[in-house]
């Protein structure tokens, strides 16, 4: 009986003022309710977007990008030594905040390693590498590094992280 009623309404609507009542154009979804807020658009992240706020934390807390970029060539050996080493724990404590890294192969450098990992990326042969790239073992040269748990803050839809550090003006 619903759609016979809202049809003769809709008629006698119709033809007498001109539009179809509100209640039914809503209830077929001709109309937006009232009071009903468009719908946000879901912010769209990159791939790169974790890699760019690793880095800008980094800067944040470390100033890495700055040391980076920065021409060194007329410090001494001395002076950049000092200016590593505050580098070097305060980005170790960032990486450590945010990341849980663990090494690939948890084994002594230098001794014999057998190779388990059937992951082709979590092992690079170095040396003389038979063509078919199958080996038992060899030479711990390094453990790798790989991420057990990343816990980086949620990005928003107004993060732009192509922006690592923003520029810093003192108004005077």
């Amino acid at each position: 009986m619903g759609r016979i009623g809202f049809a003769f309404r809709s008629f006698f609507a119709i033809l007498f003022g001109g539009q179809l009542p509100e209640d039914i154009a809503q209830a077929f979804g001709y109309t937006k309710k009232k009071n009903e807020p468009p719908p946000k658009p879901e912010p769209k992240f990159l791939p790169s977007d974790g890699a760019l706020q690793i880095l800008g934390i980094l800067q944040r807390d470390a100033r890495l990008i700055d040391f980076l970029m920065e021409d060194i060539s007329a410090y001494s050996d001395d002076q950049v030594g000092g200016a590593v080493r505050n580098l070097h724990e305060q980005s170790r404590e960032s990486l450590k905040r945010y990341l849980q890294l663990a090494p690939v192969i948890d084994g002594v450098e230098g001794t014999f390693t057998k190779i388990e990992s059937g992951d082709r990326n979590a092992v690079k042969l170095l040396g003389n590498v038979p063509a078919s790239g199958k080996v038992a073992g060899g030479t711990l040269r390094h453990k790798g590094w790989k991420a057990q748990q990343v816990n980086l803050p949620a990005l928003t839809g107004a993060a732009n992280t192509s922006v690592l550090a923003p520029a810093e003006v003192e108004v005077e």
